[in-house]
């Protein structure tokens, strides 16, 4: 079963990971939205993720979880950015990619059923 979830990056400048080659390169929107529909879809993010821990064989593998069916949409106002993810991956998950890609930099607004 699918969730929606409403996120918001107040900066979008600052909206960026610890870890430069993790995270958000976006400017825009559409760009942010994009970004986040990928690392969703597909594990890349969290297998470059995964090969820089100490000891990669021990990671859960359940953070590696993917939707190939997970839509965001982005809309831009000023420096603020909302994003409306619709996903069947658990909250977990989400929140994982989320930290690598914005860092402490976006919040959760809302969560409904899709």
């Amino acid at each position: 079963m699918a969730t929606r979830y409403y996120l918001s990056l107040p900066d979008s400048n600052a909206a960026r990971g610890d870890e430069p080659s993790l995270s958000f390169t976006a400017q825009g929107g559409d760009a942010f939205a994009e970004q986040l529909q990928e690392a969703l879809r597909h594990d890349a993010l969290f297998e470059r993720w995964r090969l820089m821990q100490d000891e990669p064989d021990e990671v859960d593998p359940t953070l590696g979880a993917t939707d190939p069916q997970a839509t965001v949409a982005g809309k831009q106002h000023d420096l603020h950015i909302d994003l409306v993810v619709t996903t069947s991956l658990p909250g977990d998950v989400l929140k994982h990619r989320l930290r690598l890609l914005a860092g402490r930099h976006w919040q959760l607004r809302d969560v409904t059923a899709a």
